[in-house]
């Protein structure tokens, strides 16, 4: 019984009313921390309902290690395949054109028909200049037998020295008029003539201008004909690269074309002053044994001589060229441009480069690029500066082949 008594004095001790000034203590603290409570719970709650977002990854970009080629930068322009001597060919009088005898590139003989003209008029031209001239034949041979005459019957004395000095005025008529019909003559059968378009030189057609049926005038051309022999390289070469080039220089000449062959040229012609819209100076090289495989209208890439370009190296590194893919070709404004993969986080900058020669599947940089630097292949349009990338092999190598 003295246990349970003194357990209930114990919880009687618990259960006692809290003062009043407690009471008021309590209330004011409790008012005073609720918004400070309700504050830290809005807070927390966007903590509660969402993750922090993680960084993107890098982009993969497709690039390579660039090296520079076995050999020094060389100067190369792009240049192409001409005739030395190209001519259009025309008829020499007006008419109309009933027959075309040869087209685009068809080789021709000298002294082949190419085309013909209606012949009618020029034909009754001739017949009536024939016709006029056999009139004056005549009046020349009667003259002639007049004369004879009056001459032997003036030394006898049997007419008058007047009469024979109109006979020698008739005789001496004649003759000019028989002369006169007869270049008449030769000038109607050479327009008869001309109704035919020959070929001057052997060679190949580059060019139709004309058709049959068609009313052409004298001097209008009909076709273009490519002289057969000397076969030059015309290329346009910026102001930096002709400062020390001269005639006679010598050149290497390559053809994509012909693959794997290399053709020897020497400077045939310079320009004396630039195109005054591209700024460029036109340089015609002389192939030297260019064979029946090269064609005209063929494009080719001309090499010129170091000692050519003088310093002409100078615009160029000398570090090397290097042969890069075209797909990693990118533009800055009108220049050429590469993106860099820079630095260990991989950052991408835009560089200017000198291209010195453009082919079907890469370019070859001049100016620009260091060794072992890495470039972005693919994608370059897709890319921006300062971007970090995550750089990946070609997936075919052998299509980025160099």
């Amino acid at each position: 019984m003295r246990n349970q008594s003194s357990g209930f004095a114990e919880s009687a001790q618990f259960t006692q009313p809290v003062p009043r000034a407690c009471r008021r203590g309590l209330s004011r603290l409790a008012g005073r921390l609720a918004p400070l409570i309700a504050l830290c719970a809005l807070a927390g709650l966007p903590a509660c309902g969402k993750k922090p977002e993680a960084a993107p990854s890098p982009r993969p970009v497709v690039s390579m290690i660039v090296h520079p080629d076995g050999h020094g930068p060389s100067a190369t322009w792009p240049g192409t395949v001409q005739a030395r001597y190209a001519t259009p060919l025309s008829f020499r009088v007006n008419g109309k054109i009933v027959e075309r005898s040869v087209r685009l590139g068809d080789t021709v003989k000298p002294g082949q028909v190419l085309a013909r003209l209606d012949p009618a008029d020029y034909d009754k031209n001739a017949a009536s200049a024939q016709a006029q001239y056999d009139a004056a034949q005549h009046r020349y041979v009667f003259a002639k037998q007049q004369l004879d005459r009056d001459t032997a019957q003036a030394q006898a004395n049997l007419i008058s020295r007047a009469q024979l000095e109109q006979t020698q005025d008739a005789y001496a008529s004649a003759t000019a008029q028989r002369d006169q019909a007869k270049q008449q003559l030769a000038l109607a059968q050479d327009q008869r003539r001309y109704t035919q378009l020959v070929a001057n030189h052997a060679g190949v057609i580059t060019a139709e201008n004309a058709d049959t049926g068609q009313n052409v005038q004298a001097g209008q051309p009909v076709y273009q004909l490519a002289w057969a022999g000397d076969v030059d390289v015309v290329s346009d070469l910026p102001e930096n690269a002709i400062g020390a080039l001269h005639i006679g220089d010598a050149a290497q000449v390559t053809l994509p074309a012909l693959p794997g062959r290399h053709y020897t040229a020497r400077v045939r012609e310079l320009a004396a002053a630039a195109d005054p819209q591209s700024r460029t100076w036109r340089v015609k090289l002389t192939l030297e044994q260019p064979g029946a495989e090269v064609r005209l209208g063929m494009t080719a890439n001309v090499a010129l001589a170091a000692n050519a370009t003088g310093a002409a190296s100078a615009g160029q590194t000398a570090g090397g060229a290097f042969t890069i893919p075209a797909t990693a070709l990118f533009h800055d404004g009108d220049a050429p441009a590469l993106w860099i993969v820079q630095g260990a986080d991989h950052v991408l900058q835009l560089r200017r480069v000198s291209v010195s020669r453009y082919d079907a599947r890469t370019i070859t940089v001049t100016q620009g690029l260091k060794d072992g630097e890495r470039i972005v292949l693919q994608g370059v349009h897709t890319v921006t500066s300062g971007e970090k990338v995550r750089p990946v092999a070609p997936l075919h190598p052998e299509d980025f082949a160099s």
